[in-house]
């Protein structure tokens, strides 16, 4: 029996030891109770550790009796740690963390971010772990090219230069905002990211919400809104340095100081970023400085200020002409030409008129022999060209800083003022060439014979052809405030006022004589002596005006919030002013040309309604109608003055509805939505001579386009070391109408009508891939490391073209070939204490796949044209490839 007893006791003993359970649970937001995606949970002590899912969700399976410590941790929040003891069942916990910031709350309530399952818009967001191992040294845009219907591309190569597209519309018509403040250009719509190289080092999240969105400022959010919150103070102290280097002298630094909460009261975090690199494509060098700061105070327990600036004074080099393919890759060219249906005779010949000069080949550089040494000058001071041995035509250098100052007041117990005054400055500008020039046509297309160019113009004494610089100085004044009172439980206004004012100057300086003693400008100015018209370096040549933008709105917005029911419905105004003045055109009294039409209103009216199924499935509808004030262009001719005593606003009317799913155990998420966008009435503007002989400008009425799509996500982590995502869109854009009409050139003859006939209706709408797929596995092989295979794939891309210029339907648009890339992500942090380090590695095009990533239709420069021109095909059109593979490498070392 004593026996049996012990064989019993052992038996019992090693069941017990060999039994192991479960430990699952979620991570949260204490404020807000959002979850937090990718959020580490270690076991202390241990090698166990796992991070969450999308949905916040984390799992640790086979954990053996006994006591332990769970911390879990994420950059932005402080730490949170649970001592449990495993018997004999599975355990749950749950975290909220505590954001380490004094601001971050206040901001995303401020630049109206979506919420899962509860806001009626489609929205992808990335938060700041996403964005640390997705980015690299990329620009901001390219980290989204895994969401649904997002197209961003690089462009030339140039630090700075990409672009993004959203359900077939372009940076015009997307709204930007850096925490809440609009950055879009007033004056035409558009962005440049070489203005926030530095940003990504600062960005604590993304969110894309494509469509109308929920953003209440009068912006221009059609095809989506791009919502980039920085990194608020820290509550926390902390010194973080980051080193990376990558492919062609790449060399990254960036040094991040937090003081922590001071006196419970104060915080601050400042940053610097120093970037400097050649660039794959030849002549796309970089040399960047970035600066960030932010400072937060708790005035008291109802008022709180925060301080941020950011701004990347920067040089870079730029690749702006794209070229014929051959001009790139010969064998690449032929199988491209082939696939269009081209004859071998045919393609020989385009490959002879166009020699090979390689992915790096950039026709914006041209040698010069090495006694050149004159400086050049930028039209604010002297500059050193930074090569020696070659010239860049194109050199982008500009500074854009925003600094805001934002109030967050809890008024009463249901009611909250926030206001943010802002001011956005700007001035630099890019050069390129003006003027006659000697070229070399040996290549695929004409490069400046600057030696010969040189010589004839210091023969000549004054210059035939110069290198120019064209300027945009301006600055931006605005505020934003709201008010947000809780009326019930259940229901939330919101009224706010949106005030901006811009001043922009545009302007041309000389930047380099290229051996001349003067540049002769005739007629350029109605004020200029004799003497005046011989321009030297700097000075100020071919236009010279201001532009002002005056902008005030307003908007009221609802909120609804109970049970499985949730919506809003927003209703707003703006009013546009534009003015112009020329200091280089006379009016007639000897004073400065100046036109300036009334001012212009627009309006926003949309909402939206969202309804939970169960715990697992939510649906949700949307609609809304804009009428958007034209940009500049549209209102005032900037050459000739003129007005147009018209102007359309161009409308846009959206619906789109859809459905999310997460499941109970929160290890998949899934999404699906359609849309359908009408844009009406897109401005044409036309310039023409009235009766009295002076330029007017009208508008040709009837361009519309739709834009319809679907567009699913999926998210799906079946075990604690693998998670897979995967996202798809398939598009319809086309043009809906024929255009068609008369106008009277020259009012003062009848008989000088002219048609406008754009048959553009069933044409397809360029720019971007109408079908895009994007699927990605990412492997945690043990605490601290990760490993991320991400693959993009893309069909049914057309070329992008002037829809105002298309005349004939026998023109087709090109459609490029479709194609894949591979991207490369990992990383490995550990802990030591007081200090923490992360090693990365980011490989982009893995494979080193050759594709057109842009296009361009019929190019009036680069096209073959010895078997007709606008013909719409391959070897009519103008195109980048897409960069080479290419690599980054660094370290990340943060110090507590």
């Amino acid at each position: 029996m004593k026996h049996f007893l012990s064989i019993f006791s052992s038996r019992l003993f090693v069941s017990a030891s060999l039994a192991q359970y479960n430990m699952t649970g979620t991570v949260v937001t204490l404020d807000i109770g959002d979850s937090l995606p990718g959020a580490s949970v270690v076991l202390e002590g241990t090698s166990r550790g796992t991070t969450t899912d999308t949905e916040g969700h984390f799992e640790l399976s086979g954990i053996s009796p006994g006591t332990y410590t769970i911390t879990v941790s994420f950059v932005g929040y402080e730490n949170a740690s649970q001592v449990v003891t495993v018997r004999s069942a599975d355990i749950v916990l749950n975290f909220e963390l505590e954001s380490t910031s004094v601001a971050l709350e206040g901001l995303e309530v401020f630049s109206s971010r979506a919420l899962e399952q509860r806001t009626p818009v489609s929205f992808t967001t990335l938060g700041r772990a996403e964005l640390r191992r997705d980015l690299g040294s990329r620009d901001v845009p390219l980290v989204l090219n895994s969401a649904p219907s997002v197209y961003s591309t690089a462009q030339g190569g140039g630090a700075g230069d990409a672009r993004v597209n959203v359900r077939g519309f372009n940076q015009r018509n997307i709204a930007i905002m850096v925490n809440g403040i609009p950055t879009n250009d007033m004056e035409n719509g558009w962005l440049y990211w070489s203005n926030w190289d530095g940003l990504g080092e600062v960005i604590n999240s993304i969110q894309l919400q494509r469509g109308l969105s929920v953003v209440t400022l009068a912006t221009p959010s059609i095809g989506g809104t791009m919502n980039i919150l920085t990194d608020p103070a820290r509550n926390t102290r902390q010194v973080l340095l980051r080193q990376e280097f990558g492919n062609d002298g790449l060399r990254k630094t960036n040094l991040v100081l937090s003081s922590g909460l001071i006196n419970g009261k104060v915080a601050v975090t400042v940053s610097g970023v120093r970037k400097t690199g050649r660039g794959y494509v030849d002549g796309t060098w970089t040399d960047m400085w970035s600066y960030y700061a932010a400072v937060g105070w708790n005035a008291s327990s109802r008022h709180r200020i925060d301080f941020f600036a950011i701004g990347t004074p920067q040089r870079h080099g730029q690749n702006l002409f794209r070229q014929n393919i051959a001009a790139y890759d010969h064998g690449f060219a032929r199988k491209v030409f082939e696939r269009d249906g081209l004859d071998e005779e045919t393609i020989d010949d385009i490959l002879q008129q166009f020699p090979e000069r390689g992915r790096r080949w950039n026709q914006n550089i041209g040698s010069v022999s090495e006694s050149y040494t004159r400086d050049q000058h930028n039209g604010f001071g002297p500059v050193r060209r930074k090569n020696a041995e070659y010239i860049d035509e194109i050199e982008n250098f500009f500074h854009k800083p925003i600094v805001s100052l934002s109030h967050f007041g809890q008024l009463t117990d249901k009611s909250l003022l926030s206001t943010t005054l802002y001011y956005s400055g700007g001035k630099g500008g890019g050069s390129g060439r003006h003027g006659a020039f000697i070229q070399n046509y040996d290549g695929p297309s004409p490069v400046p014979d600057y030696d010969a160019q040189i010589q004839w113009n210091r023969e000549n004494g004054q210059s035939f052809g110069i290198i120019r610089n064209r300027h945009n100085v301006q600055w931006t004044l605005g505020a934003i405030s709201k008010l947000t009172h809780q009326v019930s439980s259940r229901f939330k206004l919101e009224l706010g006022l949106d005030w901006r004012a811009a001043e922009i100057q545009h302007f041309s300086t000389v930047r380099d004589l290229l051996g001349g003693n003067g540049y002769l400008r005739i007629g350029d100015s109605d004020f200029w002596d004799p003497e005046e018209q011989v321009r030297q370096l700097g000075e100020r040549f071919e236009y010279n005006d201001e532009v002002t933008v005056d902008w005030i709105g307003g908007f009221l917005q609802g909120q609804y919030d109970a049970g499985p029911w949730s919506g809003f419905a927003v209703a707003g105004y703006s009013s546009v002013k534009y003015s112009f003045e020329d200091f280089f055109t006379d009016d007639g009294n000897g004073e400065f040309f100046t036109a300036s039409p009334p001012s212009i209103g627009g309006y926003q009216v949309k909402g939206g309604v969202s309804y939970s199924l169960n715990d697992a499935v939510s649906v949700y509808a949307n609609s809304g109608y804009i009428s958007k004030v034209p940009v500049f262009d549209g209102v005032i001719d900037a050459i000739s003055g003129s007005i147009n005593p018209d102007p359309q606003n161009e409308t846009f009317v959206g619906i789109e509805s859809g459905m999310s799913f997460r499941s109970l155990n929160r290890k998949m998420t899934a999404k699906l939505n359609f849309y359908h966008t009408t844009w009406n009435d897109r401005t044409v503007p036309r310039n023409l001579v009235e009766q009295s002989g002076n330029d007017e400008l009208v508008s040709i009425k009837g361009l519309n386009a739709l834009h319809k799509g679907i567009e699913g996500e999926l998210a799906w982590q079946p075990v604690d070391f693998v998670r897979v995502d995967g996202a798809f869109s398939f598009g319809d854009w086309r043009y809906t109408d024929d255009v068609s009409g008369t106008y009277t050139l020259d009012r003062s003859n009848p008989d000088s009508q002219q048609e406008v006939s754009l048959p553009l209706s069933g044409v397809k709408v360029g720019d971007a891939p109408q079908s895009q797929a994007a699927y990605a596995i990412t492997a945690f092989p043990y605490s601290g490391l990760h490993v991320k295979l991400t693959g993009r794939s893309y069909a049914r891309h057309f070329a992008d073209f002037d829809p105002a210029g298309y005349s004939d339907r026998r023109s087709t648009v090109w459609r490029a070939p479709g194609y894949r890339v591979f991207d490369l992500q990992a990383g490995y942090d550990f802990d030591r204490g007081r200090y923490g380090i992360r090693l990365f590695l980011h490989v982009f095009n893995l494979t080193n796949a050759f594709y057109v990533q842009d296009a361009v239709n019929n190019s009036r420069f680069h096209a073959y044209i010895e078997n007709g021109s606008n013909m719409g095909r391959a070897d009519d059109a103008e195109v980048f490839l897409g960069l080479p593979r290419t690599f980054n490498i660094g370290t990340r070392i943060t110090f507590h």
